[in-house]
């Protein structure tokens, strides 16, 4: 029975207790730190906003980051004017308060909302705010938000600038949550190739950028381009691109140094006028789909007092540069129709590289098109009484809290999918099975797609035909045998959408499950074990009266057992493409067909029994 709705109904929090008990309003996701975009590297991100707007105003060349991971601390010190002494408990704790609404001391900032620094006081456990200014200095700690300690003001030898060192609340993010130093030091690079003349250092590592986003893309690349780098710039924006051979569009978005994960007005605008520019450069009416086609671009503009969609500002919803500036659409379209069309001019190869791959891309466009038609109707019928797909109620895009946790695993064969449909939850997780291996795409375009009714149904399960936007699951789970089988179909998977949707990885939507090779139990206990290892230490806890089993696949791990391993304690590996210069060589390599060289690498990188006992 539902509770009566009366005065006391009716509560007013302060803006403390606000934080702590919605805390995603303010920093979006929470999490243990195992995604990039995890709340406790947002805490990290608010902080040095803060310092690249110092930079921003022309105070302070270095900003220090160092992480404590034992302790789950980070300290990050900037070299700008530092905040005024007698304002520093305010400007840390109170939220709504701060310089960035002087549009004469904060110019073009990120920050504008009085929020992050507060939010980041108020969700850790531990929070010290040290400020230097003109031989001056003061000092003030925090627990969970609250005020603990307060210094005098007191005489320094330090240079001006801010130190903050905070530790985030284990109870609010997880007793089991880290810092990933790769999450951190991929942030920084992005300050770097934002602020050029801006040092960083990360426990003693050094990240600079001489030439920009030019640097950027070229560090964002994972095959080689089909034409240098195109790099532009002027006053308050600047943009780099070239095309290269593999499927989908690939954008990096920023305003005021804040990197917009989910775009916005600058980037569509950009998207708009890269197409126009290019038409009119070539008198020819290219189709849009067709000019983005393979292209990686970065886009970095600078605007006054930007309205983002959210207090995480990973979207753009400013339609203007500035209360008396022109739009972004007229702004950037003015940029581009002059840089980009005198760049083409001065350089006729790249030009006419650029108009070789548009005309390639409507080339295939249109032999798929017919091929589009005839796969639609040999699946119509195969899609009525598709038993490939289970699907669950609630998928990304839609307005739940469940969207976001939507999952799709793709399982070899029906005895495994029978498992996972009979324990899964209907309401966020979706079973698709195939039958038996699926087809090696390697040097195949994406006709191949189409004429192969597997890869058809599942694309149309993903619903990524057109584009990424309309992908129904945040999360594409790869759940194959742990034996030779399965590892195989896991690396004709991972070519697939290597292959033709990047993005998915690019975007963290693509899993490997790991699923137990060994139980181990007695009457009283049973353990469950992902390496030799594990089975041997609890083989010993438990004792003689244990009993080993070993899975060879999915299909034998029953029902109930199963809902063990995709509930709240699933454990997935992240696919991505970190590390990964050559998408393109990587394929050739393992896919290709050099199978003499493939042998010789086997046979020369084997190890016996004998040799892994002795190591």
């Amino acid at each position: 029975m539902a509770s009566n709705y009366t005065e006391a109904s009716i509560k007013t929090l302060n803006s403390l207790e606000h934080i702590r008990l919605r805390p995603g309003m303010y920093i979006g996701r929470l999490g243990n730190g195992a995604h990039v975009e995890d709340g406790i590297y947002v805490l990290i991100k608010e902080i040095i906003d803060n310092s690249i707007d110092e930079f921003t105003m022309g105070f302070g060349r270095r900003i220090e980051v160092e992480l404590n991971a034992e302790a789950h601390s980070i300290r990050v010190r900037d070299y700008g004017r530092g905040i005024p002494l007698g304002k520093l408990v305010d400007c840390v704790s109170i939220i709504n308060t701060g310089a960035k609404y002087d549009s004469g001391t904060f110019q073009k900032a990120v920050g504008l909302n009085g929020i992050g620094q507060k939010a980041v006081n108020a969700l850790s456990l531990t929070y010290r705010a040290q400020a230097c200014r003109d031989g001056k200095t003061k000092t003030v700690e925090f627990e969970k938000g609250k005020l603990k300690e307060e210094s005098k003001v007191a005489k320094t030898a330090e240079r001006n600038g801010t130190i903050i060192e905070f530790t985030p609340d284990a109870a609010l993010f997880g007793a089991d949550f880290k810092f990933r130093t790769k999450f951190i030091e991929d942030m920084l690079w992005n300050y770097a190739f934002l602020n050029r003349g801006l040092g960083f250092s990360f426990n003693s590592k050094i990240f600079k950028s001489e030439n920009g986003l030019k640097d950027f893309i070229a560090n964002q690349l994972s095959s080689k381009p089909l034409y240098p780098i195109i790099h532009l710039e002027a006053e308050d924006i600047e943009v780099a691109f070239t095309h290269g051979n593999h499927y989908g569009e690939e954008y990096w978005s920023f305003v005021n140094g804040q990197h917009t994960t989910m775009g916005g007005t600058h980037l569509t605008a950009f998207r708009e006028a890269l197409v126009e520019t290019i038409r009119n450069h070539f008198k020819k009416d290219f189709d849009a789909a067709d000019t983005r086609q393979s292209i990686d671009a970065t886009i970095a503009v600078r605007v006054q007092e930007p309205i983002f969609e959210s207090q995480t500002k990973t979207r753009l919803g400013s339609t203007k540069t500035g209360p008396e500036g022109p739009t972004l659409k007229e702004f950037v379209g003015k940029f581009m129709q002059q840089s980009l069309d005198v760049y083409l001019h001065k350089n006729r190869e790249i030009a006419e590289t650029i108009k070789r791959k548009i005309e390639e891309n409507e080339h295939e466009r249109k032999e798929l098109a017919g091929i589009r038609n005839i796969a639609r109707e040999r699946t119509k019928k195969a899609s009525l009484h598709n038993r490939k797909l289970r699907d669950c109620r609630f998928h990304l895009g839609d307005r739940n809290k469940c969207a976001e946790q939507s999952t799709l695993f793709i399982v070899e064969g029906d005895s495994a999918a029978g498992s996972l449909t009979a324990t899964r939850n209907v309401q966020t997780q979706a079973v698709f099975a195939l039958k038996g291996k699926p087809l090696n795409t390697y040097g195949l375009s994406k006709k191949a797609i189409y004429e192969d009714e597997e890869f058809y149904l599942l694309q149309s399960a993903l619903n990524i035909e057109e584009s990424m936007d309309g992908l129904r699951y945040a999360r594409i789970v790869i759940a194959t045998d742990a034996d030779v089988d399965g590892m195989h179909i896991r690396l004709l998977l991972i070519s697939f959408f290597l292959k033709f949707f990047p993005d998915l990885i690019r975007n963290s939507h693509l899993f490997i499950l790991e699923t137990p090779l060994f139980r181990v139990r007695n009457k009283k206990k049973t353990i469950y074990c992902y390496s030799e290892e594990e089975k041997q230490a609890a083989m010993q806890e438990l004792g003689a009266s244990h009993e080993t089993t070993r899975f060879k696949g999915l299909g034998e791990i029953s029902a109930g057992e199963f809902k063990n391993f995709i509930g709240k304690d699933i454990s997935l590996e992240l696919v991505t493409m970190n590390h990964l210069y050559s998408p393109d060589e990587l394929l050739a390599f393992f896919m290709g067909k050099n199978t003499p060289e493939r042998q010789d690498f086997i046979i020369g990188n084997l190890r016996v029994e004998k040799d892994l006992v002795e190591a």
